[in-house]
């Protein structure tokens, strides 16, 4: 179902994807120790392309912190280690994609 040419170009993506991610985690303090992806096929036109085709969050990946090992993936739940959303969220805190707790709750407004 893969051409030899299909494997070398999955090799690749697998690797950019490692360098990304290794990259990107090392610099919140949190170890990429492995991860899955999925790759699929496209058409972009008359041109076939491989792509990643499935998500990647702490359910695909392994995260420990880089100072105590802590977990802060799917083996939280796995092992029972303690809450996997408070593990999930202190990822994504790190990431910057999860706002920071605010010390009083705002309403909406409409504007006129």
């Amino acid at each position: 179902w893969a051409s030899q040419q299909d494997m070398d170009d999955m090799i690749s993506l697998a690797l950019r994807v490692n360098d990304f991610l290794s990259g990107l985690m090392l610099g919140v303090g949190i170890k990429l120790v492995d991860f899955k992806i999925e790759i699929g096929r496209i058409w972009d036109n008359d041109y076939m392309r491989l792509i990643i085709a499935d998500e990647i969050s702490p359910d695909s990946c392994r995260l420990w912190d880089m100072e105590t090992g802590q977990k802060l993936d799917k083996d939280v739940f796995r092992r029972d280690l303690g809450n996997l959303a408070d593990a999930y969220t202190e990822v994504a805190r790190r990431l910057g994609v999860m706002p920071q707790r605010e010390t009083g709750v705002t309403k909406p407004t409409l504007i006129n």
